[in-house]
C-alpha cells in the first residue's frame, strides 16, 4: 500500500514511469468494466487507452493517493457510459463473439447479458461488487452516494436478476 501512495506521488509530480506502472496494476479490472459496458474488445481496449490518457491529464487533481484507485474507475464508467449513450443513438449492428459453445461460457454469457438489461446503477455496483469485489464503501465513492443508497441499489439490482432469471425458466441458473 505504501508503495502505491508512494507512485502516485510520483506520478502527480509528472513522473510518467511511476503513472504507467500504476495503470499497468489496474489494466485488467478497467479492462473487465469496459466490457461488461461496451461488449467488444475493440471498443475496450480503446476506452483503456482514453481513460489513461484522461488519468494522465487530471492525476494532479487527485487529492488523496489512497483513492487512486478508485478515481481511476470511476473516470472509466463515466467513459463507458458516455460511449455507451453514443451507441444507443447510433444504428445497432452488433458482431457475435464466437466462442466454441461450453455451458460454462454460455451461463457467463447470459449472466453478463441479465447484469447488462439492468442499466444504470443497478448494473455498475453488481458489477463493481461482485466482479471486481468491491468494498461498500469504495463502490460508494465510485458512484458519488452514500454506503446506504449503494446497499440499496444492490438490493434491488439482484432482486431485478431473481426476477429475470425467474421469467427466463426458473432457478437452474442460478
Amino acid at each position: 500500500m505504501l508503495e502505491k501512495k508512494w507512485l502516485v506521488q510520483k506520478a502527480k509530480k509528472g513522473d510518467e514511469e511511476a503513472f504507467f506502472a500504476l495503470i499497468s496494476s489496474h489494466k485488467e479490472q478497467l479492462y473487465r468494466i469496459a466490457y461488461s459496458y461496451l461488449k467488444n474488445e475493440a471498443d475496450s481496449l480503446e476506452a483503456i487507452q482514453e481513460v489513461t490518457y484522461r488519468a494522465f491529464k487530471g492525476i494532479k487533481k487527485l487529492k488523496q493517493a489512497d483513492y487512486f484507485s478508485t478515481w481511476l474507475v470511476r473516470i472509466m464508467i463515466n467513459y463507458c457510459r458516455d460511449e455507451w449513450k453514443k451507441k444507443k443513438r447510433e444504428p445497432i449492428m452488433q458482431v457475435k463473439m464466437k466462442e466454441p459453445y461450453t455451458e460454462d461460457n454460455n451461463l457467463q454469457l447470459e449472466v453478463q447479458e441479465a447484469i447488462s438489461l439492468l442499466g444504470d446503477p443497478y448494473q455498475t455496483v453488481i458489477q463493481l461488487r461482485y466482479m471486481e469485489d468491491f468494498m461498500i464503501k469504495d463502490i460508494a465513492k465510485v458512484m458519488d452516494s452514500s454506503e446506504n443508497t449503494v446497499k440499496t441499489w444492490l438490493r434491488k439490482g439482484l432482486e431485478k436478476l431473481r426476477q429475470y432469471w425467474d421469467e427466463k425458466g426458473g432457478s437452474e441458473h442460478v
